[in-house]
C-alpha cells in the first residue's frame, strides 16, 4: 500500500515490468480490480488506485475528470517503467481514461475502455446537483448501516454477487454527500473532450449489448475519433442484465481477464466480444 501525495494507490507485480493502471467506476474503488491484479501480477506492474477525489483519495476532491487525468499522468510518468502504461478503465474510470488520452496521450501504451458514457442517458432530468443531493439524503445517508439495504443496492443497482459485499459495503458507507454528488454529476455530464484525434495509442472501446443506447453510441463516436481504435460489443447471453454487463470486471472476472490479456498480447478477443456493429 502506498500513500501517494495526491491519492491512495496499491501496486502489485515487478517494479520493472510493463505497467497497467486500473481506473475504477463510480461508487467503488481500486479494490474492484483485485481479480485482474491477481491474474496479471506475474508479468505486469498493476496500479490499483482510488481516483483523486474519490474513496481513500477523497482528500484531493472534489472529483473532476481533468484533475484525475492530470494527476494519474504524473503518477505514470514518475512511477511506471518507461513513463508509460496500459490504461484499463470501466464506467467513470473509462471516462478518465478518455480524458488521459486527450490530455496526456504520451503516457498511454494502450487503452482498454469499457462503458465510457459521452452522451445523455434517460436519467438526464434527474442529474442536477440539487437532485443528486436530495437522492443521497433520502436513499443513502439514513440507511448506510443497514446491511439489507447495502446488499439490495449491490445486487440490483450494481449487479454484483455476494462475494463483493464487504468491500462494496465499506465504499457505500464511506461515501460522503459531496463525493456522491460530484461523482455522479461529473459522470452524467461528461462529453467527448478535444484532442483525441492526435492520440496514436491503440484503444479497445467496449459497450454492453444491454446497456443504454447512449453507451453504445458513445462507443461508436469514440472509435470514430481515435485513430487507432477498435470497437467491441459485449454479449453475455439472454439472461444477463444491464448492470451485470456494465460491471463485468466484477460479475464475470474470468471473461474480463481473458479479454484484457488478449488485448494486451495482441491475441483474438473472446467470442463474447463481437465487432461493434
Amino acid at each position: 500500500m502506498t500513500h501517494h501525495p495526491h491519492f491512495f494507490v496499491e501496486t502489485v507485480g515487478p517494479d520493472t515490468a510493463p505497467a497497467v493502471v486500473f481506473l475504477h467506476g463510480g461508487g467503488v474503488g481500486g479494490w474492484m480490480w483485485r481479480e485482474q491484479a491477481r491474474r496479471l501480477a506475474h508479468t505486469y506492474r498493476c496500479f490499483l488506485l482510488d481516483m483523486p477525489g474519490l474513496g481513500l483519495s477523497r482528500r484531493t476532491g472534489p472529483f473532476s475528470h481533468v484533475q484525475a487525468a492530470d494527476l494519474i499522468a504524473e503518477l505514470i510518468q514518475s512511477e511506471a517503467a518507461g513513463g508509460k502504461a496500459h490504461l484499463v478503465g470501466l464506467s467513470e474510470g473509462a471516462q478518465v481514461a478518455v480524458e488521459l488520452l486527450a490530455r496526456h496521450s504520451g503516457v498511454a501504451e494502450s487503452a482498454f475502455i469499457s462503458s465510457a458514457l459521452l452522451k445523455p442517458v434517460p436519467t438526464w432530468g434527474m442529474s442536477s446537483r440539487a437532485m443528486l443531493s436530495w437522492s443521497y439524503r433520502l436513499f443513502m445517508a439514513p440507511l448506510k448501516n443497514w446491511d439489507w439495504w447495502v446488499r439490495l443496492n449491490m445486487r440490483y443497482s450494481a449487479g454484483l454477487p455476494d462475494v463483493w459485499f464487504e468491500p462494496f459495503k465499506r465504499s457505500f458507507q464511506e461515501t460522503t454527500e459531496e463525493e456522491f454528488v460530484e461523482m455522479l454529476y461529473a459522470g452524467l455530464h461528461y462529453r467527448m473532450p478535444p484532442g483525441l484525434a492526435a492520440c496514436q495509442a491503440r484503444a479497445l472501446v467496449i459497450a454492453g449489448a444491454k446497456e443504454y443506447a447512449a453507451m453504445r453510441a458513445s462507443a461508436h463516436d469514440l472509435v470514430k475519433v481515435l485513430p487507432n481504435a477498435r470497437g467491441a460489443l459485449l454479449t453475455m447471453g439472454p439472461k444477463s442484465k444491464l448492470a451485470e454487463e456494465h460491471n463485468w470486471a466484477l460479475t464475470v472476472p474470468d471473461l474480463f481477464n481473458r479479454a484484457l490479456e488478449a488485448w494486451l498480447n495482441g491475441a483474438p478477443l473472446p467470442a463474447e466480444l463481437k465487432d461493434l456493429p
